[in-house]
C-alpha cells in the first residue's frame, strides 16, 4: 500500500500559503462548540494547547508530570534554528530546508521540511514577544551560534538552557488560557488508550497517577504531543519518565508507526560509568563550536593514559588525532551528529578510547580558552561546564571533557500526513512523537524548532479543517467504544498486578536496553538484528510470566507505571528490529554494516529505499504489515552526503 501524504500541489515555496487558504475554517462562534484533547505539555503540546484555546476552542490538556514545567523539553540545551540570516552569512529559508533534508540523509518529506524552515522565522518573533531571554550581542541584537550540519550561524540560544526558557514561554501562554477557563489542565494523568469510535478518534482513557482512577475523556479531536521513545534503550539522555505508551496505544488502535529504526545517537554525552546508572547526561552540541574532539593517535598511548602512567597534558599536539577535523575539513567538529558519533565509536573500537572504561574521547577547550579567554568561555557555556563538574568532579576549564555517544532522539514516530493527521481520522501527532521532518538524522537545534512550529503555526490551521468537516455536534461519550477502551485498560492493569514473579520491571527494561544497544544501536547487521528479534520475543514472554509488580492500582504506584511502559517498550523493540532488518541500506542514524563506502561512510540505496516505512499493527506478537510512502525529490538532488 502506498500512503498518500496529502501534499499540496504547486511550487515548494507556495505550498503552505496556498494550502492554508484552501483549508476549511471554523467561525469564531462555532469554535467554542468544539473540544480538543492535547496529550503531553512539552513544547509541542503547550504551544498547541495555548494556541487552540486562544482561538476559542475548549482544550483538555494532560501530562503525567506534576506540572507542564517538568516536560522533557526543558532538557534541550543548545538552541533553536531559524532562517533569520541575522549574521548576513548566506542563510535563507531554502538553505535551512536544504541543510535539513541533507542532514536527514534524504529520507524526509520535502514539503514538510520546507514548511518547517518557512515558519522558523516566525517562531523567534513569537518567543521574543513572550519574553524568552535569548542571548544578545553587545549592541542588543539577538545572537546566533553554529551547530552541526550547517556552515552558517542560525541557532538562537539562551546559554545552555534554551529548552527550559522556551518551555517557560509556552507554559506562560498555556497558563493564561487555564486562567481564562479555555484549557482544563489534568496533571499527573497518563494516557493509556485512544477511543476510536466510528473510525474517528473521539477521546482517550487515562489513569490518575495519584489514586489510580481510570477515566474516559471525550473530544472532537485528539493531539498526541508525547515525545520520543529513546528509553527503549534503557540508558539514554531522556528523562526516566519518557516513554512510548501514548503513541504505542494509538498504533494499536490503527495509527501507523513510521521509521522506528531511525534513532539518533548524540556524540557529546558524559560516558557511562557503571550498572548503577538509570540515565545519561548530555553535553550540548553547542560545545562543538569551540571544543575540539580528539583521541590519542595510538592505542599504546591511550592505554598508558587509561592506566595513569601519563596525563592528558603529557600528550603532545603531534600525538593527538583531531579526527573530525582531519576527515571532514569543511565542517570539522561541526559535522552532523550521526557522523560525529560513528567516528567516536571508530576511535574507541581502534583502541584509542580514554577514561577508565576506554569508551570515551576528548572534547577539549584549551584552544578556545587561549583564544577567547576563560571569562568569555564561561559566559557562553558556564552552566554546562558546571554541570559536567558536578557529575564528574573534573574541571573542564583545566582538562578536556570526556564524551561518548548515547541515545538521544528518535526520528521515527507515528506516521502523519501534511496536516499532521495520523492514519486514524481526528488523531493528530506533533513534535518528536511523529516522524515527519528529520528523515534519518536530526540536525542539532531542530527539535525545538519542530515542536514549536507544529504547535504554534501548523496545527491551528490543519485541525480546524478536520473539525469543520465533522461539524460541532457533541461527542457521544456513551458510545460502546468508550466502555470497551476503559475495560481493556483495566484488564491489562489487573493482569500486571496479578503477576508475582521474581524479576523487577527494571530488570527487564535493563535487559531490553542491552539487546537494543548491542544489536540495534550505532551499527546494525542482519545476523545481529535477527538474533535481537528472537531475544526480544523471549524476553517479552518471560516478562508476562516472571515480572513482579508490587502494590495495587488504587494508589500512587510507580512500579505499575513502569510495568505498563516497559510492556510497550518490549513490543516496540521488536518493531524497531523489523524496520532495521527490512531497510538494507545505511542512512543517517541507521548504519547497516553491509552498506558502507570504502571510507566507512553510510551508503544509501535510493533506488530501493527512498520511502518512509509505515507499519500497521496486526495483533499481539504478529508480524506487522509494511506500507510505504514514496519520497519524491523535486527540489534537491539525491547525492551521497559529504561533509568533507
Amino acid at each position: 500500500m502506498i500512503l498518500d501524504a496529502k501534499i499540496p500541489e504547486g511550487p515548494l515555496a507556495e505550498k503552505w500559503s496556498k494550502h492554508k487558504f484552501n483549508l476549511k475554517l471554523v467561525n469564531p462562534a462555532n469554535k467554542r462548540k468544539y473540544t480538543v484533547i492535547v496529550v503531553g505539555t512539552g513544547l509541542a503540546g503547550s504551544s498547541a494547547a495555548a494556541s487552540l484555546a486562544e482561538l476559542g476552542y475548549n482544550v483538555k490538556a494532560f501530562c503525567f508530570q506534576d506540572s507542564p514545567r517538568r516536560a522533557h523539553s526543558i532538557a534541550a540545551q543548545g538552541g533553536i534554528n531559524a532562517a533569520k540570516n541575522y549574521r548576513n552569512d548566506g542563510d535563507s529559508v531554502y538553505r535551512l530546508f536544504y541543510d535539513t533534508i541533507k542532514g536527514g540523509d534524504y529520507r524526509a518529506r520535502e514539503a514538510n521540511v520546507y514548511r518547517l524552515a518557512e515558519v522558523s522565522v516566525d517562531i523567534i518573533d513569537q518567543c521574543v514577544a513572550q519574553g524568552v531571554p535569548f542571548a544578545r550581542e553587545y549592541g542588543g541584537l539577538l545572537d546566533n551560534r553554529s551547530f552541526g550540519g550547517a556552515q552558517v550561524s542560525r541557532t538562537f540560544y539562551a546559554r545552555g538552557q534554551t529548552g527550559q526558557q522556551l518551555l517557560l514561554g509556552a507554559y506562560s501562554a498555556l497558563n493564561r488560557q487555564i486562567h481564562e477557563g479555555k484549557v482544563k489542565m489534568y496533571n499527573r494523568h497518563e494516557m493509556l488508550d485512544v477511543v476510536v469510535a466510528d473510525g474517528k478518534a473521539q477521546g482517550i482513557v487515562t489513569r490518575d497517577l495519584i489514586d489510580g482512577t481510570i477515566e474516559t475523556h471525550a473530544a472532537h479531536a485528539v493531539l498526541l504531543c508525547t515525545g520520543g521513545y529513546g528509553n527503549v534503550f534503557y540508558l539514554s539522555t531522556n528523562a526516566m519518565g519518557c516513554n512510548v505508551t501514548a503513541a504505542w496505544k494509538a498504533h494499536k488502535r490503527g495509527a501507523y508507526f513510521a521509521n522506528p529504526c531511525f534513532t539518533q545517537i548524540h556524540p557529546t554525552c558524559i560516558p557511562v560509568t557503571g550498572d548503577h546508572q538509570s540515565k545519561l547526561t548530555l553535553m550540548s552540541e553547542s560545545l562543538r563550536n569551540d571544543g575540539r574532539v580528539w583521541a590519542p593517535k595510538t592505542p599504546e598511548m591511550a592505554e598508558r593514559l587509561r592506566k595513569g602512567e601519563i596525563k592528558v597534558a603529557d600528550i603532545k599536539e603531534e600525538d593527538r588525532d583531531y579526527f573530525l577535523e582531519r576527515k571532514y575539513p569543511s565542517f570539522g567538529n561541526l559535522v552532523p551528529r550521526d557522523v560525529a558519533s560513528r567516528n567516536a565509536k571508530e576511535a574507541v573500537d581502534e583502541g584509542k578510547g580514554v577514561g577508565s572504561s576506554g569508551k570515551a574521547v576528548f572534547l577539549d577547550f584549551a584552544d578556545a580558552i587561549k583564544r577567547l579567554g576563560e571569562d568569555t568561555v564561561r559566559e557562553k557555556y558556564g552552566n554546562l561546564f558546571d554541570m559536567y563538574y558536578q557529575i564528574t568532579d573534573e574541571n573542564p576549564y583545566k582538562q578536556p571533557m570526556r564524551i561518548y555517544p548515547a541515545v538521544h532522539y528518535t526520528m521515527g514516530g507515528l506516521w502523519v500526513d501534511y496536516n499532521l493527521q495520523t492514519t486514524v481520522q481526528g488523531l493528530y501527532c506533533l513534535g518528536e512523537a511523529n516522524f515527519s521532518d528529520h528523515g534519518a538524522n536530526r540536525l542539532g537545534a531542530s527539535a525545538l524548532m519542530q515542536g514549536l512550529a507544529d504547535g504554534y503555526f501548523v496545527i491551528p490551521y490543519t485541525v480546524g479543517d478536520y473539525l469543520a468537516t465533522i461539524g460541532p455536534k457533541p461527542i457521544d461519550d456513551k458510545h460502546p467504544a468508550f466502555a470497551e477502551a476503559k475495560k481493556s485498560v483495566e484488564e491489562k492493569i489487573a493482569k500486571l498486578l496479578s503477576l508475582k514473579g521474581t524479576k523487577t520491571v527494571d530488570d527487564y527494561h535493563r535487559e531490553l536496553g542491552i539487546i537494543m544497544w548491542e544489536y540495534c544501536g550505532m551499527a546494525r547487521n542482519e545476523a545481529g538484528l535477527t538474533k535481537a528479534k528472537g531475544l526480544i520475543r523471549e524476553l517479552r514472554e518471560d516478562f508476562w510470566k516472571n515480572v513482579i509488580v508490587l502494590g495495587k492500582n488504587e494508589e500512587f504506584n510507580q512500579s505499575l507505571e513502569k510495568a505498563i511502559r516497559v510492556a510497550d517498550f518490549l513490543e516496540l523493540g521488536e518493531l524497531m528490529v523489523d524496520d532495521a532488518l527490512q531497510r538494507r541500506e545505511s542512512c543517517g542514524g541507521h548504519f547497516r554494516e553491509e552498506s558502507q563506502t570504502e571510507e566507512g561512510e553510510a551508503k544509501r540505496d535510493d533506488e530501493n529505499f527512498a520511502f518512509a516505512a509505515a507499519w500497521e499493527y496486526k495483533g499481539y506478537g504478529e508480524q506487522e504489515e509494511l506500507h510505504k510512502e514514496e519520497l519524491v525529490f523535486e527540489n534537491v538532488k539525491l547525492t551521497q552526503r559529504s561533509y568533507k
